[in-house]
């Protein structure tokens, strides 16, 4: 049995291009979503939506994009496995998938609790503390759980993609200053959290514009 570790090859690439489609349609969309939510809080927060419609129809449009990225996302994560294949390590593998589908959730929770929260403004009178409530919920399950898992996925991300070669060796370490940023960074620091999304567009961008690191001969040609 040969010790030789197994590199990737076009046979495991074959998709790449839909990767980079699906890592570049979800930053996009969640950059977008993410862009909408900030200018409509403004510097006034939540507490200038009782008032005004406008920006609140603008997180609305902002939360009809999150289902779309997550699919995207998914879509993402799937054919990045599937592009590993034999040189996926089963540690980063757990890992990887573990905190992508747990940032999904989290995002997803969180996306659910701002739309209830914007319901209760068609009722008369807004609970304050049930506000108070729904606003920690909503700012926890995003701002923390959800950014935590994406930096731990970005360090799954990257340290796979520098054993296999996958990237170029620059990505992978700016995936390290992302994770450490999404890591420490405190969750009031709202525009740090756009480093997720546009990380994962510049790793599909790469993936879309540099051709397999070890392209396989064809399966019919004979080996010489």
């Amino acid at each position: 049995m040969s010790g030789q570790q197994p590199v990737l090859t076009a046979r495991f690439w074959r998709t790449r291009r839909s990767a980079a489609v699906a890592g570049i349609l979800f930053g996009i969309l969640l950059l977008v979503a993410m862009v909408m939510m900030r200018v409509a809080l403004g510097d006034s927060g939540l507490e200038a939506l009782p008032s005004d419609a406008h920006r609140r129809g603008m997180i609305r449009s902002s939360l009809h994009l999150v289902p779309f990225a997550g699919i995207a996302f998914l879509w993402f994560i799937g054919v990045i496995r599937e592009q590993l294949g034999a040189v996926e390590d089963r540690l980063f593998a757990t890992v990887f998938l573990g905190s992508g589908l747990l940032f999904l959730a989290s995002l997803f929770a969180g996306a659910a609790v701002t739309s209830s929260m914007l319901a209760m403004f068609e009722v008369q009178h807004v609970d304050p503390d049930l506000w108070r409530y729904g606003q920690d919920n909503a700012q926890g399950l995003f701002a923390v759980y959800a950014m935590r898992m994406a930096a731990v996925f970005t360090i799954a991300v990257s340290t796979a993609s520098l054993r296999a070669s996958a990237l170029p060796r620059w990505v992978s370490y700016v995936g390290y200053v992302v994770a450490l940023g999404l890591l420490f960074a405190p969750g009031e620091q709202r525009w740090i959290q756009m480093l997720f999304p546009a990380w994962v567009l510049l790793v599909s961008a790469v993936i879309l514009l540099t051709p397999p690191a070890h392209p396989a001969p064809d399966a019919d040609t004979p080996a010489p």
